[in-house]
């Protein structure tokens, strides 16, 4: 059956209007020894100073990623022989919209030699309203190191990496407080993991904190990325007045890793 070209327009507008924004490449350099590329995420234009902000930023990393590169080519051009060569990718992209707040993923895929490349996942939040990255930190009534909002939050943590683990067949101590890999994750605001506001079915909300582990952060590399999400409600207790006009509804669960 044929559309009615004015509604056959408006799916095809519809389409467009619901496809993910394209990558833009704001860095990127091919050579007989590098290959370095840096993109942000074109949905973020829409946030005033966040694409350049983070633009900025991933120009700084590529351009001293390129200095190690040329510098480590000079001193010995045969570690690159046989056609190898270093590789350097960053992308940041898009993870939740919260009020004034917008989450954001970074990952960076590095590769200098070696059995395999890195991986690293790290998160940012922006306030919309001062124009810069921000801490969680003005959500609890307390933050302080080894204090009661830290040791929740990192029990929280540790419990759903377990469960995670144990979903994917891994094995891991009856205590994850005990575990060799997880007892990493302590009551501190940076040693809990890359946390950024959790989406959630309630708009203007978020649903609870996303925790995203790169490859050897709670276990060897073979296991992978992991991202679990604490709601918000496992933790309401500490939060403060403008933590809980941030939080609200229920967060998606999270996307399995590749």
């Amino acid at each position: 059956m044929h559309l009615p070209r004015t509604a056959a327009a408006a799916a095809a507008a519809l389409l467009i209007a619901l496809a993910p924004a394209a990558a833009d490449t704001v860095m990127s350099a091919k050579t007989k020894y590098l290959d370095l590329k840096v993109e942000v995420d074109g949905a973020l234009k829409s946030t005033p100073g966040l694409f350049e902000n983070l633009a900025a930023e991933g120009k700084t990393w590529g351009a001293a990623n390129r200095r190690d590169a040329d510098k480590a080519w000079k001193q010995d051009p045969s570690d690159f022989s046989d056609g190898r060569s270093w590789g350097f990718e960053r992308e940041y992209s898009l993870f939740s919209t919260t009020g004034r707040y917008v989450g954001v993923l970074r990952r960076d895929y590095a590769f200098t030699g070696g059995a395999h490349p890195n991986t690293v996942v790290d998160t940012i939040l922006w306030d919309s309203q001062a124009k810069k990255q921000v801490s969680i930190r003005p959500f609890f009534t307390e933050t302080a190191d080894g204090g009661p909002t830290m040791r929740a939050l990192a029990k929280l943590i540790r419990d759903a990496v377990a469960k995670e683990k144990k979903a994917r067949d891994v094995e891991v101590a009856a205590d994850p407080a005990k575990d060799e890999w997880l007892k990493e994750i302590t009551p501190s605001l940076l040693k809990l993991g890359p946390l950024v506001l959790a989406p959630s079915n309630e708009p203007g909300k978020s649903g609870g904190l996303s925790v995203h582990f790169s490859p050897y952060a709670v276990g060897p590399y073979a296991e992978g990325l992991y991202t679990v999400v604490v709601p918000w409600r496992a933790f309401a207790q500490y939060l403060s007045p403008e933590g809980r006009a941030v939080f609200g509804g229920e967060p998606p669960p999270p996307k399995k890793e590749d």
